[in-house]
């Protein structure tokens, strides 16, 4: 186990990086809240705003046997939608696909991360560019971001290739853009979550550095440019995806 320190005692609102930081956090924060821009916490914010129940489930082929099990679609990778069944973690798709009452929306980081998280009980939120200024107004409302029931940053963060945390431009700025949206909690922030706002003070169009970051040039040149401009919308949403008992709804 960590030492206590890395939890980032005495302070109201917290953040750190990838599963691990979501596992420390979580022993200690009455909340954690995930930000995947680029893109499963955008898709869910997408999903959940059509109504949709979003299941997280971490990357792999057993997503399709949960889905069967629970009675819910699972979505596929973005290559491999069909006219039949158009479901990905694709934003820009899951605006324009049937709406269905569950969706089982696989991911290998924030996906992962929620699924993982959700195993504490605590509520687990999915935040974005999308709607960053409205969970940040949701935590206020629930009584969150004192000493004593503190919030849980999370940027989920990408892959090196082989396996270990890489750290994205685009997550860094969504999880300021929540940071900022609480900066005024009871509890005050930890020095990590402080820096991110540096940060975030210090990129003066956040859409186009989510454009030009490795993540975000990785999809336009995949031909997935509408995702992208999807996820660098911001505040446009009031949707507050809560995962609880292993759903995303609407909070």
């Amino acid at each position: 186990m960590a030492s206590a320190v890395h939890v980032q005692p005495g302070s109201g609102a917290r953040f750190d990086w990838g599963l691990t930081g979501a596992a420390e956090l979580g022993r200690v924060c009455a909340v954690l809240v995930v930000v995947d821009v680029l893109s499963f916490t955008t898709a869910v914010e997408v999903a959940v705003a059509r109504g949709v129940r979003v299941h997280p489930f971490p990357w792999g082929e057993q997503a399709a046997d949960y889905a069967l099990r629970v009675g819910a679609v699972a979505a596929v990778g973005r290559r491999q939608t069909t006219t039949a069944h158009p479901w990905s973690l694709s934003p820009a798709a899951l605006g324009s696909a049937p709406a269905v009452a569950d969706l089982v929306l696989p991911s290998p980081n924030g996906s992962a991360i929620s699924a993982a998280a959700s195993a504490t009980g605590r509520p687990v939120v999915a935040a974005c560019l999308r709607n960053a200024r409205a969970v940040g107004r949701w935590l206020h409302h629930q009584g969150y971001g004192t000493t004593d029931a503190p919030v849980g940053v999370i940027a989920a963060g990408e892959r090196w290739p082989d396996g270990t945390l890489r750290p994205s431009v685009e997550d860094l700025l969504g999880a300021a853009s929540v940071l900022d949206a609480v900066s005024g909690v009871p509890g005050g922030l930890s020095v990590e979550a402080a820096m991110t706002l540096a940060a975030l003070a210090s990129t003066p169009d956040v859409p186009a550095a989510v454009r030009g970051c490795v993540s975000g040039r990785e999809l336009i040149e995949s031909g997935f440019a509408g995702d992208v401009e999807a996820a660098v919308q911001r505040d446009v949403s009031t949707v507050v995806p809560v995962l609880r008992q292993g759903v995303f709804s609407a909070g």
